[in-house]
């Protein structure tokens, strides 16, 4: 299979990709020289695939290269997929325009940044967010690879390059298991999602085009165990609902630095920096150029 899909201009591959830290987690992988992401992906059938994906000509949107003999319907799996992850048919020109005028925003379209990179299901993203709560960025990398080399299906030729475990693998260990991977606390959390899901009780994936208000979508979502305000706010970015701001300590030091002189800030004070952004407040806190910020301490927190 090699196929190109479109994206709503304007796209850049590497702007996704780079959005946040998401592509430091497994199953993903980045070569910047190259222009070249990559991911192992289990299909419903069954089927571990390589993904390889690059801009197309023109960033027109990405060129996408998996396993020949895939059949018709995992071809369209693939695709799907690849546009859910990328949110190629996303049309920002509402947000452009509102940016256009601020000069911590103005790089924003000049850069076609704005998507963010999210998971193939709420699932992962759900699950990756959870093991971002009270820990270091490191300690997220570590507990998502154990995840991943513990419960994660193989490629049948690379055993060890693995997909993102489904939820009825999960399902199927215990607690014990995956406290040893490093998860902790949030190992009961990740088990009672991952059960309720293979059991059918929680419909996760169909929040991701459910006809909900983004509060009544935010209190689904908070009623995920595991899943607090910094976490559900987070998860809204990733669903395309861009109204909330995830606050968190992070957030709080760069609005302290940037308008606070560095005194302490709280939640209501993030919030207030952002409000005229109205629904657009979420990306304008994620893309807002930080004159403060370093690239360490952007690494180390996302």
């Amino acid at each position: 299979m090699r196929d190109v899909i479109p994206a709503y201009p304007p796209f850049s591959l590497s702007a996704v990709v780079e959005s946040h830290g998401w592509v430091q987690l497994p199953p993903w992988t980045w070569d910047p020289d190259a222009g070249l992401l990559t991911r192992v992906e289990r299909l419903s059938t069954g089927r571990v695939v390589a993904l390889r994906i690059e801009a197309a000509p023109e960033r027109s949107g990405v060129r996408v290269e998996a396993v020949d003999g895939l059949s018709e319907t995992e071809g369209c799996e693939v695709v799907d997929k690849v546009g859910w992850m990328l949110q190629l048919d996303q049309d920002l020109s509402a947000f452009y325009a509102l940016v256009h005028d601020e000069p911590r925003l103005a790089h924003v379209p000049e850069a076609a940044k704005g998507r963010i990179l999210r998971s193939p299901t709420l699932f992962e993203d759900t699950v990756k967010t959870i093991l971002t709560t009270n820990v270091q960025w490191s300690g997220t990398i570590r507990m998502v690879r154990a995840l991943v080399d513990r419960f994660g299906a193989p490629l049948h030729d690379d055993l060890a390059r693995r997909a993102f475990p489904t939820p009825e693998r999960l399902a199927a260990a215990d607690e014990a298991s995956l406290r040893a991977s490093g998860l902790g606390y949030r190992a009961p959390y990740v088990l009672d999602l991952a059960r309720s899901l293979a059991a059918g009780d929680r419909d996760l994936e169909g929040l991701r085009e459910a006809d909900l208000s983004s509060e009544d979508l935010r209190r689904e979502l908070l009623s995920i165990k595991g899943v607090g305000d910094y976490a559900a706010a987070s998860l809204l970015m990733l669903l395309g609902r861009y109204d909330a701001v995830p606050v968190d300590s992070w957030a709080r030091t760069l609005v302290s630095r940037e308008w606070h002189d560095g005194e302490p800030v709280g939640r209501a004070e993030v919030e207030a920096a952002f409000q005229d952004w109205g629904t657009w407040k979420g990306l304008a806190y994620w893309f807002w150029d930080w004159r403060h910020q370093t690239l360490h301490e952007t690494i180390e927190k996302r």
